[in-house]
């Protein structure tokens, strides 16, 4: 394959959104979804292209740690941009229009190849994931072990900032990726239906949702940070009755940690998996809603 390079496409480290086999080589290869995940190994400074919308590199962390050293290329979206300030639930999300809004003005098209990374295995990284699959974006895929992977494959860092350019993002919701406090209510008397709170057990013990299982997002890691296989996956699940023929609704405290046991049950192929992002920040403070725990 021939390929013309140009200075500004080399510098943006950008991944050919057509290069998906390449993407699909993920540190273990029996996920249902391996595509999701990418290795450091992988991304690297080549570029490929044999189209015109290449993928995009995106680092979620904030400024001043962006600043000190990212990879290069990465545009700079603070997991937080998509957070609403000042209001009622801590980390209830953005009105759609100023979420679309801001991710256009980061380049992203709903077409293009979207590429996520943090320095905490993917625990902000993966709200992000969510949202964007929330918001029907078809190709999203997560740097399995984030900024700690690519220093530790001897990848460089760059401290200049890469400017998107500026792009209209139109979303398209999925509800079946989407719940709510009245959805789990709803269905609070499903046999299929399970809602897994994804906390610490301390966090859980003082309070929790009556009939959610406690199955804490840090367990989809290993000492590394990075997911486990997907046996070691699944039998982490099982074993809380978290199996594919079930309807999984899964929550934390403000929609971070819940987002990411959805990318790992996502990496599995379960079929119907859904974040109720407001989380323990809006159950626990409704006094109208069923409560258990020291709370």
């Amino acid at each position: 394959m021939t390929m013309k390079l140009t200075r500004r496409r080399l510098g943006g480290l950008m991944l050919a959104a057509t290069a998906l086999p390449r993407l699909a080589v993920a540190d273990v290869t029996d996920y249902a979804h391996p595509d999701l995940l990418i290795r450091a190994a992988d991304l690297d400074a080549k570029v490929w292209m044999e189209g015109d919308e290449p993928a995009v590199l995106i680092d979620v962390r904030d400024a001043k740690k962006y600043a000190a050293g990212h990879i290069p290329g990465a545009i700079l979206l603070d997991a937080n941009a998509v957070v609403a300030q000042g209001g009622p639930v801590k980390g209830a999300l953005r009105p759609q229009a100023e979420i679309e809004a801001l991710l256009g003005e980061n380049g992203l098209l709903p077409s293009r190849h979207i590429i996520l990374y943090d320095d905490r295995g993917g625990f902000h990284a993966a709200r992000m994931f969510w949202l964007l699959e929330y918001l029907g974006h078809q190709k999203v895929t997560l740097l399995n072990g984030g900024l700690k992977a690519w220093i530790a494959n001897g990848g460089k860092l760059a401290s200049r900032k890469s400017d998107p350019k500026p792009e209209r993002f139109v979303s398209a919701p999925m509800p079946r990726r989407f719940a709510s406090a009245d959805y789990i209510m709803a269905h609070r008397r499903d046999r299929d239906t399970i809602v897994i709170d994804v906390r610490p057990p301390k966090t859980f013990a003082k309070g929790h949702i009556p009939w959610a299982k406690n199955v804490p997002w840090s367990a989809n890691l290993d000492a590394e940070g990075l997911f486990l296989s997907a046996h070691a996956l699944q039998a982490h699940f099982a074993a809380h009755s978290v199996t594919p023929d079930k309807n999984i609704v899964i929550h934390c405290e403000v929609g971070l940690a819940s987002s990411h046991s959805y990318v790992a049950l996502r990496l599995l192929g379960y079929p119907r998996v859904r974040v109720y992002h407001r989380s323990w920040a809006e159950w626990g403070q409704d006094p109208s809603l069923p409560r258990a725990g020291g709370v």
